[in-house]
């Protein structure tokens, strides 16, 4: 697959470690303030499932979120605590949800642009009909790629999800259940490099294709493909 030339800052941002630590305790922070606006009363376990994260970490972003007089905690009957938030941390909210629509539309811009380029270079390589697989929201973003393009999305797999069809493209549960594909297309966020590595097993290197930005590697077929 071609070597990507556009959006270097974007590409530079997406491999920067600590930038993206920041960004997930940005959101963590701001899905914590946002619970402890909606809700009337919630605890740290709650928050913990809420966020999908261990309770030792909820415990250290409300301790973080105290130090930075983003809220106030009072004690409740029953050995638990009440949780609001200052004014500061009303403005520190609408901050980081500002931050975190920017930074989705730059995803969205960067994800689209890498599978229209991923369905050029099927085209150019006589491939006509592809599946996706994952059906989260870059299968999404992957489907409005493939209108601009000559590509056909046959089906979506994805094991896991519920819904019936991805942007009118059928879900199926199984590899088995699969339309006769050329290509496979990873479109699994949630974990794609075992996605990748699940599919190998079953389907030679050629057959197997993924945005340039999810930088998957090929393990014994060697490099990352679509490294910048």
């Amino acid at each position: 697959m071609k070597t990507h030339t556009g959006a270097p800052e974007q590409r530079l941002a997406s491999q920067n470690e600590p930038a993206v630590e920041q960004d997930q305790e940005g959101d963590s922070t701001r899905l914590i303030l946002h619970a402890i606006e909606s809700r009337d009363r919630v605890t740290q376990r709650g928050l913990a499932a809420e966020l999908g994260i261990a309770l030792g970490l909820t415990n250290i972003y409300l301790k973080r979120c105290l130090n930075k007089g983003l809220i106030k905690v009072r004690k409740a009957p029953a050995r638990r605590y009440a949780y609001y938030l200052t004014s500061k941390g009303f403005t520190e909210k609408a901050r980081l949800t500002a931050k975190f629509l920017r930074r989705s539309l730059s995803f969205f811009r960067l994800a689209r642009q890498d599978c229209a380029e991923l369905f050029d270079q099927c085209r150019t390589r006589g491939i006509e009909k592809v599946a996706f697989v994952g059906a989260g929201d870059l299968c999404e973003i992957a489907s409005l790629a493939a209108l601009d393009s000559e590509v056909e999305v046959v089906a979506v797999l994805d094991e896991v999800t519920n819904r019936q069809k991805v942007a009118g493209i059928p879900v199926v549960r199984r590899l088995d259940q699969l339309p006769a594909v050329e290509v496979l297309v990873i479109t699994d966020t949630r974990d794609p490099q075992a996605c990748f590595d699940r599919l190998a097993e079953r389907h030679p290197p050629e057959k197997i294709q993924f945005p340039g930005f999810l930088h998957l590697s090929r393990g014994r077929n060697g490099g990352r493909e679509g490294k910048s």
